[in-house]
Protein backbone atom coordinates (compact mmCIF):
# COMPACT_ATOMS: atom_id res chain seq x y z
CA UNK A 1 0.00 0.00 0.00
CA UNK A 2 1.35 3.40 -0.98
CA UNK A 3 -0.05 6.84 -1.61
CA UNK A 4 0.25 8.72 1.69
CA UNK A 5 2.97 11.35 1.95
CA UNK A 6 4.91 11.96 5.13
CA UNK A 7 3.74 15.60 5.01
CA UNK A 8 0.08 14.55 5.03
CA UNK A 9 0.66 12.07 7.85
CA UNK A 10 2.38 14.80 9.88
CA UNK A 11 -0.58 17.13 9.36
CA UNK A 12 -3.10 14.58 10.60
CA UNK A 13 -1.05 13.20 13.50
CA UNK A 14 -2.06 15.87 16.08
CA UNK A 15 -5.73 15.21 15.31
CA UNK A 16 -5.15 11.48 15.60
CA UNK A 17 -3.39 11.82 18.95
CA UNK A 18 -6.18 13.96 20.38
CA UNK A 19 -8.93 11.68 19.07
CA UNK A 20 -7.77 8.29 20.34
CA UNK A 21 -10.16 6.64 22.80
CA UNK A 22 -8.36 6.37 26.15
CA UNK A 23 -10.73 3.75 27.56
CA UNK A 24 -10.15 1.43 24.62
CA UNK A 25 -6.42 1.98 24.89
CA UNK A 26 -6.44 1.30 28.63
CA UNK A 27 -8.14 -2.06 28.04
CA UNK A 28 -5.60 -2.91 25.37
CA UNK A 29 -2.77 -1.98 27.72
CA UNK A 30 -4.12 -4.38 30.34
CA UNK A 31 -3.50 -7.20 27.87
CA UNK A 32 0.09 -6.21 27.01
CA UNK A 33 3.01 -7.54 29.11
CA UNK A 34 4.44 -5.02 31.55
CA UNK A 35 8.05 -5.98 30.79
CA UNK A 36 9.71 -5.75 27.36
CA UNK A 37 6.57 -6.17 25.24
CA UNK A 38 7.07 -6.93 21.57
CA UNK A 39 4.72 -4.90 19.36
CA UNK A 40 3.86 -5.64 15.74
CA UNK A 41 2.39 -2.58 14.01
CA UNK A 42 0.68 -2.98 10.64
CA UNK A 43 0.70 -0.33 7.89
CA UNK A 44 2.89 1.80 10.13
CA UNK A 45 3.54 4.71 7.78
CA UNK A 46 5.81 7.23 9.50
CA UNK A 47 5.32 5.71 12.95
CA UNK A 48 2.14 7.35 14.26
CA UNK A 49 1.35 4.40 16.53
CA UNK A 50 4.75 4.75 18.18
CA UNK A 51 4.07 8.45 18.75
CA UNK A 52 0.79 7.59 20.47
CA UNK A 53 2.23 4.89 22.71
CA UNK A 54 5.85 5.82 23.44
CA UNK A 55 5.01 7.28 26.86
CA UNK A 56 2.35 4.73 27.83
CA UNK A 57 3.90 1.35 27.07
CA UNK A 58 6.85 0.10 29.16
CA UNK A 59 10.07 1.88 28.26
CA UNK A 60 11.67 -1.32 26.99
CA UNK A 61 8.99 -2.03 24.37
CA UNK A 62 10.35 -3.44 21.12
CA UNK A 63 8.63 -2.29 17.94
CA UNK A 64 8.39 -3.95 14.55
CA UNK A 65 6.90 -1.50 12.04
CA UNK A 66 5.59 -2.82 8.74
CA UNK A 67 4.61 -1.01 5.55
CA UNK A 68 4.89 -1.27 1.77
CA UNK A 69 6.38 2.23 1.49
CA UNK A 70 10.13 2.22 2.18
CA UNK A 71 10.24 6.02 2.26
CA UNK A 72 7.75 6.20 5.14
CA UNK A 73 9.53 3.44 7.02
CA UNK A 74 12.77 5.39 6.64
CA UNK A 75 11.06 8.45 8.10
CA UNK A 76 9.83 6.37 11.03
CA UNK A 77 13.23 4.81 11.68
CA UNK A 78 14.96 8.18 11.54
CA UNK A 79 12.32 9.79 13.74
CA UNK A 80 12.74 7.29 16.57
CA UNK A 81 16.41 6.44 16.13
CA UNK A 82 18.12 6.28 19.51
CA UNK A 83 15.05 7.44 21.46
CA UNK A 84 13.51 4.07 22.38
CA UNK A 85 15.03 1.88 25.07
CA UNK A 86 13.75 -1.37 23.63
CA UNK A 87 14.47 -0.51 20.03
CA UNK A 88 12.63 -0.30 16.74
CA UNK A 89 12.98 -2.24 13.52
CA UNK A 90 11.15 -1.90 10.21
CA UNK A 91 10.02 -4.40 7.62
CA UNK A 92 9.05 -3.47 4.08
CA UNK A 93 6.24 -5.85 3.19
CA UNK A 94 3.22 -6.05 0.92
CA UNK A 95 0.57 -6.79 3.53
CA UNK A 96 -1.95 -7.71 0.85
CA UNK A 97 0.22 -10.58 -0.34
CA UNK A 98 2.37 -11.53 2.63
CA UNK A 99 0.26 -10.95 5.74
CA UNK A 100 0.54 -14.55 6.88
CA UNK A 101 4.35 -14.38 6.75
CA UNK A 102 4.50 -11.81 9.56
CA UNK A 103 5.67 -13.04 12.98
CA UNK A 104 2.32 -12.97 14.80
CA UNK A 105 3.40 -15.84 17.05
CA UNK A 106 6.61 -14.10 18.09
CA UNK A 107 5.13 -10.81 19.35
CA UNK A 108 2.99 -9.91 22.35
CA UNK A 109 0.46 -7.61 20.68
CA UNK A 110 -0.63 -6.33 17.27
CA UNK A 111 -1.68 -2.78 16.44
CA UNK A 112 -2.64 -0.62 13.49
CA UNK A 113 -3.79 2.96 12.97
CA UNK A 114 -5.97 4.48 10.23
CA UNK A 115 -5.76 1.33 8.13
CA UNK A 116 -8.75 -0.98 8.33
CA UNK A 117 -11.07 1.25 6.27
CA UNK A 118 -8.69 0.75 3.33
CA UNK A 119 -9.01 -3.05 3.18
CA UNK A 120 -11.54 -5.60 1.96
CA UNK A 121 -13.58 -8.06 3.97
CA UNK A 122 -11.44 -10.89 2.61
CA UNK A 123 -8.30 -9.20 3.96
CA UNK A 124 -9.97 -8.62 7.33
CA UNK A 125 -10.85 -12.30 7.51
CA UNK A 126 -7.19 -13.18 6.94
CA UNK A 127 -6.03 -10.64 9.52
CA UNK A 128 -8.45 -11.86 12.20
CA UNK A 129 -7.42 -15.45 11.50
CA UNK A 130 -3.73 -14.57 12.00
CA UNK A 131 -4.35 -12.66 15.24
CA UNK A 132 -6.70 -15.25 16.73
CA UNK A 133 -4.50 -18.20 15.79
CA UNK A 134 -1.61 -16.54 17.64
CA UNK A 135 -3.90 -15.58 20.60
CA UNK A 136 -2.67 -11.99 20.61
CA UNK A 137 -4.43 -8.78 21.69
CA UNK A 138 -5.19 -6.40 18.85
CA UNK A 139 -5.71 -2.64 18.75
CA UNK A 140 -7.18 -0.84 15.73
CA UNK A 141 -7.20 2.93 16.08
CA UNK A 142 -8.85 5.60 13.95
CA UNK A 143 -10.94 3.60 11.51
CA UNK A 144 -13.15 6.02 9.55
CA UNK A 145 -16.87 5.37 10.12
CA UNK A 146 -18.51 7.61 7.47
CA UNK A 147 -19.91 10.24 9.84
CA UNK A 148 -19.09 13.89 9.10
CA UNK A 149 -20.66 17.02 10.51
CA UNK A 150 -19.99 20.70 9.75
CA UNK A 151 -20.76 23.78 11.82
CA UNK A 152 -21.86 26.02 10.20
CA UNK A 153 -23.27 23.72 7.54
CA UNK A 154 -23.13 24.35 3.80
CA UNK A 155 -25.62 23.20 1.12
CA UNK A 156 -23.17 20.78 -0.50
CA UNK A 157 -22.08 19.03 2.71
CA UNK A 158 -24.27 15.94 2.29
CA UNK A 159 -23.28 15.55 -1.37
CA UNK A 160 -19.60 15.76 -0.48
CA UNK A 161 -19.93 13.31 2.41
CA UNK A 162 -21.66 10.81 0.15
CA UNK A 163 -18.98 11.25 -2.49
CA UNK A 164 -16.23 10.61 0.05
CA UNK A 165 -17.96 7.54 1.46
CA UNK A 166 -18.48 6.13 -2.04
CA UNK A 167 -14.84 6.74 -2.89
CA UNK A 168 -13.78 4.95 0.29
CA UNK A 169 -15.15 1.72 -1.21
CA UNK A 170 -12.68 1.66 -4.10
CA UNK A 171 -9.72 -0.71 -4.28
CA UNK A 172 -6.77 0.56 -2.20
CA UNK A 173 -4.59 -2.45 -3.00
CA UNK A 174 -6.51 -4.99 -0.91
CA UNK A 175 -9.60 -5.50 -3.04
CA UNK A 176 -12.71 -3.33 -2.82
CA UNK A 177 -12.42 -1.56 0.52
CA UNK A 178 -15.02 -1.72 3.28
CA UNK A 179 -14.56 1.98 4.00
CA UNK A 180 -17.02 3.17 6.66
CA UNK A 181 -18.15 -0.40 7.33
CA UNK A 182 -14.71 -1.74 8.19
CA UNK A 183 -14.74 -1.35 11.97
CA UNK A 184 -18.15 -3.03 12.31
CA UNK A 185 -17.01 -5.89 10.09
CA UNK A 186 -13.75 -6.41 12.00
CA UNK A 187 -15.54 -6.32 15.36
CA UNK A 188 -18.04 -8.90 14.14
CA UNK A 189 -15.27 -11.18 12.89
CA UNK A 190 -13.33 -11.00 16.16
CA UNK A 191 -16.42 -11.67 18.26
CA UNK A 192 -17.40 -14.56 16.00
CA UNK A 193 -13.93 -16.02 16.62
CA UNK A 194 -14.49 -15.89 20.38
CA UNK A 195 -12.59 -12.70 21.15
CA UNK A 196 -13.74 -10.00 23.54
CA UNK A 197 -14.08 -6.54 21.99
CA UNK A 198 -14.21 -3.07 23.54
CA UNK A 199 -14.91 -0.16 21.20
CA UNK A 200 -15.23 3.62 21.39
CA UNK A 201 -15.35 6.76 19.28
CA UNK A 202 -12.15 8.51 18.20
CA UNK A 203 -13.62 11.35 16.15
CA UNK A 204 -11.48 14.09 14.68
CA UNK A 205 -12.53 17.49 15.99
CA UNK A 206 -11.26 19.98 13.41
CA UNK A 207 -11.27 23.67 14.28
CA UNK A 208 -9.83 27.00 13.14
CA UNK A 209 -6.42 26.14 14.58
CA UNK A 210 -6.08 23.22 12.15
CA UNK A 211 -5.72 25.43 9.08
CA UNK A 212 -2.84 23.52 7.49
CA UNK A 213 -4.61 20.20 7.81
CA UNK A 214 -7.90 21.66 6.64
CA UNK A 215 -6.41 23.20 3.48
CA UNK A 216 -4.93 19.86 2.43
CA UNK A 217 -7.93 17.82 3.49
CA UNK A 218 -10.52 19.95 1.69
CA UNK A 219 -8.40 20.10 -1.46
CA UNK A 220 -8.21 16.31 -1.65
CA UNK A 221 -11.86 15.98 -0.80
CA UNK A 222 -12.76 18.47 -3.55
CA UNK A 223 -11.13 16.24 -6.15
CA UNK A 224 -13.21 13.32 -4.87
CA UNK A 225 -16.40 15.40 -5.14
CA UNK A 226 -15.71 16.25 -8.79
CA UNK A 227 -14.84 12.62 -9.49
CA UNK A 228 -18.25 11.58 -8.18
CA UNK A 229 -20.31 14.07 -10.17
CA UNK A 230 -20.27 17.48 -8.50
CA UNK A 231 -19.23 20.40 -10.70
CA UNK A 232 -15.89 22.10 -10.19
CA UNK A 233 -17.63 25.42 -9.60
CA UNK A 234 -19.90 24.21 -6.80
CA UNK A 235 -17.12 22.22 -5.17
CA UNK A 236 -14.78 25.19 -5.23
CA UNK A 237 -17.50 27.37 -3.70
CA UNK A 238 -18.00 24.75 -0.98
CA UNK A 239 -14.29 24.51 -0.25
CA UNK A 240 -13.83 28.30 -0.17
CA UNK A 241 -16.83 28.74 2.11
CA UNK A 242 -15.47 26.36 4.74
CA UNK A 243 -11.95 27.76 4.52
CA UNK A 244 -13.30 31.27 5.05
CA UNK A 245 -15.30 30.05 8.04
CA UNK A 246 -12.12 28.58 9.50
CA UNK A 247 -10.20 31.81 8.94
CA UNK A 248 -12.91 33.75 10.73
CA UNK A 249 -12.77 31.38 13.70
CA UNK A 250 -16.33 30.09 13.32
CA UNK A 251 -15.65 26.68 11.79
CA UNK A 252 -15.96 23.21 13.35
CA UNK A 253 -15.91 19.83 11.66
CA UNK A 254 -16.36 16.37 13.16
CA UNK A 255 -15.03 13.39 11.21
CA UNK A 256 -16.06 10.09 12.73
CA UNK A 257 -13.65 7.30 13.63
CA UNK A 258 -13.83 4.15 15.73
CA UNK A 259 -11.19 2.62 17.99
CA UNK A 260 -11.47 -0.95 19.21
CA UNK A 261 -9.39 -3.55 20.95
CA UNK A 262 -9.94 -7.29 20.64
CA UNK A 263 -8.41 -9.84 22.97
CA UNK A 264 -8.80 -13.48 24.07
CA UNK A 265 -10.12 -14.53 27.46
Amino acid sequence: MTGFSSDWLALREPLDLAARDRIVEAVFLENVPSVAPRMLDLASGAGATVAAWKDRLPGDVRWLLTDNDPGLLEVAASRWNGTLEGGLSTLEVDLAGALEALPFADVDAVSTSAFLDLVSEAFLQRLVKCVVAARKPFLASLTYDGQIGFEPAAPLDNTMRNALNSDQLSDKGFGNALGPGAAACAIYLFRSAGYNVVQGQSDWEVGPSDAGFLEEFLSGWSRVGVKHGATREEVEAWRTRHLNQARSGSFRCMIGHIDFTAFPD
